[in-house]
């Protein structure tokens, strides 16, 4: 097992990054929060299939404050450098890129700094809607992992479908020459979506978590099965609502049935319909979604 670079200098990343465009060699990103689980390790599985074993997969860890709002858990958020480097180095990451608020915002302690992304479609609802600035932040340091890294190719995983949906349009939009591959969520036996946020929930609120994926298994129930012609949207939404809240812990900040290529709202619920949650389990707010 090879020792995995760390790097936390972005100009050492992005000197790094520039040789290795030079030899030619393919780079795939996995940019993450840190605190590594399985389905972090999914997507480094990806990304390596995806460059080879010649190519380079760079795994970036930074807990990026610019997408958390003002009460939200930027502080308390879990962090174990030592693990997750461990991991790395028995997935085979290449590097593991590691910067500081203070360099990645270095500007902003001197008052200058004041260019953010903003994606002013995809973003609207859902995530958008309930944590304002949240995909400008993301959207932003997505941006800049890209010039420092410059990748080929960038695996996100599907359990944050709306923010793929943003960085691929964002990708698009700003001539980024990036592949943008999107993972499957990878979940627990039970079927919750594996997420760094579960180390929060206790053992009582663990067992209620599972509401998210209950809700969608009956989602699916009243579409797949019971309607095969379209049902309304409005009625489906509050038998879930009712259905998720019946757990003491669980609260509903939205449920959403959208177009999964346009992301807008729905009226009628059918076959290839996107659906889309946010619950809150005790103080942790979870998020998972499906095609239907």
């Amino acid at each position: 097992m090879k020792p995995v670079l760390v790097i936390r200098s972005l100009q050492r990343m992005q000197s790094e990054a520039l040789t290795w465009r030079r030899q030619g060699r393919r780079v795939a990103l996995v940019p993450t929060m840190g605190y590594l689980h399985t389905g972090h390790m999914s997507l480094c599985d990806r990304a390596r299939r995806t460059v080879g074993p010649q190519g380079i997969v760079v795994v970036s860890l930074f807990v990026n404050p610019t997408q958390f709002g003002p009460k939200e858990d930027l502080k308390a958020y879990p962090r174990d450098f030592a693990s997750d480097r461990a991991a790395c180095e028995t997935a085979g990451v290449n590097l593991l890129f590691a910067p500081t608020s203070k360099a990645v915002y270095a500007q902003k302690e001197l008052g200058n700094y004041s260019t953010y992304v903003v994606e002013e479609s995809l973003s609207r609802g859902m995530e958008g809607a309930s944590r304002p600035g949240h995909f400008r932040g993301v959207a932003t340091v997505v941006a800049k992992l890209f010039n420092l890294v410059l990748p080929e190719v960038a695996v996100f995983g599907a359990k944050d479908f709306q923010q793929a949906a943003v960085i691929r349009r964002m990708t698009t939009n700003l001539n980024f020459p990036i592949k943008i591959i999107v993972a499957p969520t990878r979940r627990e036996k039970d079927g919750l979506a594996m997420s760094s946020r579960n180390a929060y929930l206790d053992a009582d609120q663990r067992t209620q978590a599972t509401c998210l994926h209950r809700a969608i298994q009956a989602a699916r129930k009243q579409v797949v099965f019971k309607h095969p012609k379209p049902i309304p949207a409005e009625p489906l939404r509050n038998h879930l609502h009712r259905m998720i809240e019946s757990y003491p812990a669980a609260q509903v900040d939205y449920l959403a049935f959208f177009d999964p290529k346009t992301l807008q709202a729905v009226k009628q619920v059918r076959r290839g319909t996107q659906f889309a949650l946010a619950v809150k389990v005790g103080t942790t707010r979870l998020i998972d979604n499906a095609l239907l």
